[in-house]
């Protein structure tokens, strides 16, 4: 309590008045300010600030000496009797303000944050996912976003097969009707290289593009990320943000432009995440590069899109879901994963599975239990066509935070050492096996290795899958799991194991030298792995039924 230079005694009968006055007025000259000031925001702040600050997440918020000139119209005056002995820093708003605690302007006030203390493994996680926007033909939405982003030059990434087909039609009508200037690249391979990733980054640095579009799955969608990444960074090497130990790993710094995701695709999940996967032809194996910064800006999920698509591209894109799924929601907590970041920005994508995560790699599970086997069954089938489109967006919000492991890790020899295998369904001009066929055809295996770690969720997820877990033991969860995917797969007419591609036991030595690079989702793995272990995971993948 403040006081002048009369005498303690002449004051001590209004003390507790004088306290009490002083509470009060603190009270209604701070906190009416603060409800003032969320109130009038929007009311006071014009269009085009609005507009402005919410294409970037924010708000727009006047002054507080405005807000009371323009709302209150009300004059401070001078305190008189008792209150004369306050302070009379309550007459500036401003002044409370600056030390209020309320959410809009608690960002002004200074405190010591408290030392966190940073352990080997890591105590947080966080969400990072494109916004995602649903509905059939919505794609006729993209040109006015382009228009509302102001785009100049827009690159518009696809390729050959889908440059003829309705969903990249349905993007280029919506930009002549809102008059937006592009150049289209048609030359995206499927299962792209780091060589048609370095030709996409030629296109786009040459372009000199203040927008991206990317209309197609995940190969589509992944080449476009890159382009983006190093367009924007044209002085990097190209292994700079590859992820270690292949690349150097490094974190992406530099702003990148804006990037739309059309999927055309029920499987990758691309649209959601910072991940762009390709094949290192120099050492066959498949890697890519994780950031946060290179996940797009805007999902355009169009159910319309996935009427078109083979019954076989349908089954090994709905195979990378049910993979995302399984993997995201059983791969090691990340409380328990290490190294704990020194700063937020090292702290990688795939963080391990947390609560957020679980939740989606859950609700996709269950759309991939219902839908899939009708989707893949019945082109015409919109409800479940457009159910596994979504479910690959929930999985890829799972999956893109969390990680996935062992299925994902083995799966990237097995599509790099491709020898012969040509996938039915799937126009090319060179050997492949599809990334979600190369994932799934592990599955078995695998969860019956990592089951031991956490086999209520082995558990949790069979039943899911069909399996009856009233009388099962929880030891034998990972069997449980193993038995209920074989059978799925069966049902689907999957290849019967590695085999069935082309490889055989000899072959075991370079998938298990194609693997170890992998450190990036195979640490995620719940239970660790050696060598012998992915030699014995290999092996029982040659056949599965």
């Amino acid at each position: 309590m403040h006081t002048d230079s009369r005498s303690a005694a002449s004051l001590r009968a209004g003390a507790y008045h004088i306290h009490f006055t002083d509470i009060l007025f603190h009270f209604l000259d701070t906190y009416l300010v603060c409800v003032i000031s969320h109130l009038y925001t929007v009311q006071t702040c014009t269009a085009t600030q609005l507009r402005g600050a919410q294409a970037y997440g924010l708000s727009y918020t006047p002054s507080a000496d405005v807000l009371l000139k323009q709302f209150l119209g009300l004059q401070y005056r001078q305190p008189t009797s008792t209150l004369s002995t306050l302070n009379t820093r309550w007459q500036s708003p401003l002044s409370k303000i600056l030390r209020c605690r309320c959410p809009s302007h608690g960002h002004t006030y200074s405190q010591v944050p408290e030392q966190a203390t940073l352990g080997n493994t890591d105590y947080a996680f966080e969400m990072a996912i494109s916004n995602i926007r649903y509905g059939e033909g919505v794609t006729k939405e993209i040109g006015m976003d382009l228009q509302n982003l102001g785009a100049r030059r827009v690159c518009l990434m696809t390729d050959r097969n889908l440059s003829q087909l309705p969903p990249v039609k349905a993007v280029l009508n919506s930009l002549a009707k809102y008059g937006i200037n592009f150049q289209m690249y048609d030359k995206v391979r499927v299962e792209p290289t780091d060589q048609s990733f370095l030709d996409a980054i030629a296109f786009a640095k040459k372009g000199e593009f203040d927008t991206y579009v990317a209309v197609g799955g995940g190969s589509v969608i992944d080449t476009c990320k890159a382009a983006n990444l190093y367009a924007s960074s044209p002085m990097s090497d190209f292994l700079d943000y590859v992820n270690a130990p292949i690349g150097k790993g490094k974190p992406v710094t530099v702003p990148l432009k804006p990037l739309i995701a059309v999927p055309t695709t029920a499987g990758t999940g691309s649209e959601t995440t910072g991940v762009a996967i390709f094949d290192f032809k120099e050492l066959k194996v498949k890697t890519g590069i994780a950031s946060r910064a290179i996940k797009p800006m805007l999902g355009i999920i169009d159910p319309l899109h996935t009427l078109s698509m083979p019954e076989r591209i349908m089954a090994n894109s709905g195979f990378d879901v049910l993979c995302h799924a399984l993997e995201s929601y059983t791969a090691l907590p990340y409380k328990m994963r290490s190294p704990c970041p020194s700063n937020p920005i090292n702290r990688p994508a795939y963080q391990g599975s947390n609560p957020i995560s679980d939740v989606w790699a859950l609700h996709a599970l269950r759309i991939v239990a219902k839908y899939l086997k009708r989707a893949i069954r019945n082109p015409e089938d919109r409800e479940a066509r457009a159910s596994m489109h979504l479910a690959s967006a929930f999985a890829g919000i799972g999956f893109g935070n969390a990680g996935v492991h062992l299925c994902h890790g083995m799966s990237y020899p097995i599509s790099g050492l491709v020898k012969i295998y040509k996938p039915k369904d799937y126009n090319v001009d060179h050997s492949l096996v599809p990334h979600g066929l190369s994932v799934v055809l592990t599955s078995p295996a695998v969860f019956a290795f990592t089951a031991q770690m956490c086999p209520e969720r082995h558990l949790e997820a069979a039943e899911i899958l069909g399996a009856d877990i009233r009388t099962a033991r929880i030891k034998d969860a990972g069997f449980i799991l193993a038995d209920t995917l074989r059978k799925f797969l069966f049902d689907l007419n999957v290849d019967d194991g590695l085999a069935a591609i082309g490889y055989s036991k000899a072959d075991i030595p370079e998938l298990v030298k194609g693997t170890l690079p992998q450190e990036r989702v195979t640490k995620l793995s719940p239970r660790p792995q050696t060598e012998e272990d992915l030699c014995a995971l290999f092996e029982a993948s040659m056949k599965l039924y």
